[in-house]
C-alpha cells in the first residue's frame, strides 16, 4: 500500500497550480519540438534550462521531463505525415508509418503511435515507480568508489555507442573533463585553467555551453541544409485514428514487447530512446511471420518502437534519481538542473527529496494524459507548422538562443559563451565528432573528481581501492570489456575499409 500512497502523494504535488501548469507547457512545447525536423529534446532542453531558475526544483523538473517525454510523441507525426524524423529517435517510425500514410492510412498510423505511446508511458511509469525504491536502498551502500566507477562505465558506455569512433568519443570525453576543471579547486582554492582571468573563476555555465553545443549548431546546421519539406498528399482529411480490432490484435504484442525493451534500455548507462526504438523494430521483425514486408507499411513497425521509445524515457530517470548518474545526455542536462536547485539525486534522493521524486512521478501520469488528449486534435496544427520556411524559424531559435543564455547571470560574457560554443558544436559536427560525451563528461566532471579523491583518502592515497572493493571491481571490469570491444570493432571496421 505504501506506494500507492506516495503515488496519491505525487499526483497530489503534481496537481498544485504550477506544477500542473508546468506539466502542460513541458509536453506542449516538447510536442512542438518533437515536430520540428532537427531540433528535439536535446536543444530543447538546453533552451529552457535558464527559465527554471526562478521555480521550484519540483517544477523545473516536471517542466524538463515534460519537454523529454513530449519529443517522442511529436516525433511520430513529422516520421507518419512528411517522412522526416522530427525526433532522432523517431527515424525507424519512417519506414513503415510513411509507407501506411501513403496507402492512405495515416489515420491508423498515427493513432497506434499516441495510444502505443501512452500505454507504454504509464506502463513504464509504473515500473519507474516500483522499481526505484529498492534500486536505491541497494544503492545506498555505494561509496565514492563504486560511484566514480559507475560513471567511469556510463561515459564509456555512451563513448562507444555514438555514431562516430570510440577514439572521437573519448577525446570529446577528455574535452568536457577538462571544461569542468575550470574555476577554483574546491580542495586546494587554487585557480584551475583560467589563464588569470576572473571571469573564468566560477567555471563555465552549463546553459550557456549547451545552448550553443545543441541549439546554435543545430541552427547553423539547418542554414546550410534546405530541406525541402513535402506533407503526404492525402485525397481527404486525415481520419479514423482509431486503429481497427486487426490493428490492435497485430500491435497489441509490439507494443508490450517495446514497454519491456525500452524501459530495460533506458536504464542502461549509454543507452536511451533511439537505441530503443532500433532494438524493437529489430525484434519485431524478427518475430515477424512476415518479416520481408517490413518497410512496406505494417503496423508493428510503427507500434513497437514508438513504445519503446516512450518507455525509455522513464527507464532514465532510474539511474539518475537513485545513483545521481545520468544514463545519457538529456538526463544530464536534468542533472545539472537540480545540482543548480541545490538538489543532488543520489540513493538518499527518495528520503531527502520524496516530494520532488514522487511530484515527478506524479506529473509523468498526468502528462502522458494530456500528451493522448493533445497529440491527434492537434495533427492538422502541426503540419501547418512545417511549412513555416526556415528564414523565418531559425531566426527566431537564434533569438531564443541568447535570451536564454544572458538571462542565467545577466551577463554578456555568458552570451560570448554561447557563442564559441555553437561554432564549436557546428565545427564538431561537421567533423563527424558527437557532442553528446562531451556535455555529460561535463557535467559529471565534478562529481567524478569528488567521488576520485574521496576514495584516496579513504585509501590513504592507493589505487587499489577501486579493485579491491568487489562491487567497484566488477563495474570497472565491466568498463574495461566495453572498452575493448568497442575499439575492436573500430579496427575491424577499419580493417574492411581498407580491404
Amino acid at each position: 500500500m505504501e506506494p500507492l500512497s506516495n503515488l496519491l502523494t505525487g499526483l497530489h504535488i503534481a496537481l498544485q497550480p504550477l506544477n500542473f501548469l508546468c506539466c502542460f507547457i513541458g509536453v506542449f512545447l516538447g510536442t512542438l519540438l518533437g515536430v520540428l525536423p532537427g531540433i528535439g529534446p536535446l536543444a530543447g532542453i538546453a533552451l529552457l534550462l535558464p527559465l527554471t531558475y526562478g521555480i521550484t526544483p519540483t517544477a523545473a523538473i516536471i517542466l524538463l521531463a515534460g519537454v523529454y517525454y513530449g519529443c517522442q510523441y511529436g516525433g511520430s507525426t513529422t516520421s507518419i505525415l512528411v517522412n522526416v524524423p522530427g525526433e532522432v529517435s523517431s527515424i525507424v517510425t519512417c519506414l513503415d508509418g510513411h509507407q501506411m500514410a501513403k496507402q492512405g492510412r495515416a489515420g491508423p498510423a498515427l493513432g497506434i503511435a499516441a495510444f502505443g505511446s501512452f500505454i507504454a508511458g504509464t506502463l513504464s511509469v509504473i515500473g519507474l515507480m516500483l522499481v526505484s525504491v529498492p534500486i536505491a536502498k541497494i544503492t545506498i551502500k555505494f561509496g565514492p568508489p563504486e560511484f566514480f566507477s559507475v560513471m567511469v562505465l556510463g561515459i564509456v558506455m555512451l563513448t562507444s555507442i555514438s555514431r562516430g569512433s570510440t577514439t572521437k568519443g573519448l577525446v570529446m570525453a577528455t574535452v568536457g573533463f577538462m571544461l569542468s576543471f575550470i574555476g577554483i579547486d574546491l580542495v586546494s582554492g587554487r585557480e584551475r585553467l583560467t589563464f588569470e582571468s576572473t571571469h573564468l573563476l566560477s567555471g563555465i555555465e552549463l546553459a550557456p555551453l549547451t545552448i550553443g553545443l545543441f541549439g546554435v549548431s543545430e541552427v547553423l546546421i539547418n542554414m546550410e541544409e534546405s530541406v525541402a519539406v513535402t506533407v503526404v498528399q492525402l485525397k481527404e482529411k486525415i481520419k479514423g485514428y482509431l486503429p481497427t480490432l486487426k490493428d490492435w490484435r497485430l500491435s497489441l504484442g509490439p507494443i508490450l514487447r517495446g514497454t519491456i525493451l525500452g524501459f530495460i534500455t533506458g536504464t542502461i548507462p549509454g543507452g536511451g530512446a533511439i537505441l530503443a526504438s532500433f532494438a524493437s523494430y529489430a525484434v519485431e521483425k524478427r518475430l515477424s511471420k512476415y518479416p520481408g514486408k517490413f518497410g512496406t507499411g505494417v503496423i508493428e513497425g510503427v507500434a513497437g518502437p514508438e513504445s519503446a521509445n516512450n518507455s525509455a524515457t522513464s527507464g532514465a530517470f532510474i539511474p539518475l534519481l537513485t545513483m545521481g548518474i545520468p544514463s545519457n545526455v538529456i538526463m544530464a542536462l536534468l542533472l545539472g538542473a537540480l545540482m543548480i536547485h541545490g538538489v543532488r539525486p543520489g540513493p538518499l534522493f527518495l528520503v531527502e527529496h520524496k516530494d520532488i521524486f514522487w511530484g515527478v512521478v506524479g506529473s509523468m501520469y498526468i502528462g502522458n494524459i494530456m500528451l493522448l488528449i493533445l497529440n491527434l486534435p492537434l495533427i492538422p496544427l502541426w503540419v501547418q507548422l512545417l511549412r513555416v520556411p526556415n528564414r523565418f524559424l531559425l531566426p527566431l531559435i537564434l533569438l531564443l538562443c541568447i535570451v536564454g543564455s544572458y538571462s542565467v547571470n545577466n551577463n554578456i560574457l555568458d552570451v560570448l559563451v554561447m557563442a564559441l560554443a555553437g561554432l564549436a558544436g557546428y565545427a564538431l559536427r561537421k567533423l563527424d565528432y558527437e557532442l553528446a560525451p562531451l556535455c555529460l563528461a561535463f557535467v559529471l566532471g565534478p562529481i567524478m573528481e569528488s567521488s576520485f579523491r574521496q576514495s584516496l583518502i579513504m585509501s590513504d592515497g592507493s589505487f587499489l581501492i577501486f579493485v579491491t572493493r568487489p562491487i567497484s571491481a566488477v563495474i570497472l571490469s565491466l568498463t574495461t570489456i566495453v572498452l575493448v570491444l568497442s575499439c575492436s570493432r573500430m579496427k575491424i571496421s577499419e580493417f574492411k575499409l581498407d580491404s
